[in-house]
């Protein structure tokens, strides 16, 4: 019975942080738009990319400026 002394503030405890955790999430827009990124995933891309394009993640080594000068070397 002593044990019931320390586990039932713990688990109120516990069951209070997860309150406040879950209120400060929704409070700073965690769950603001849950359907957006599924949307976005299947959205249509209408843009149209030449071979010449430059890539979206391209690194500073990649650029056109680096590539022509690759070029005439």
């Amino acid at each position: 019975m002593d044990i019931l002394l320390l586990l039932i503030p713990l688990s109120l405890a516990l069951v209070a942080g997860i309150g406040l955790a879950f209120v400060w999430s929704v409070n700073n827009g965690q769950f603001d738009d849950l359907e957006g990124p599924a949307h976005r995933i299947v959205a249509d891309d209408d843009s149209v990319r030449t071979a010449d394009a430059e890539p979206l993640d391209a690194p500073a080594s990649l650029t056109s400026i680096n590539r022509t000068k690759m070029r005439s070397d």
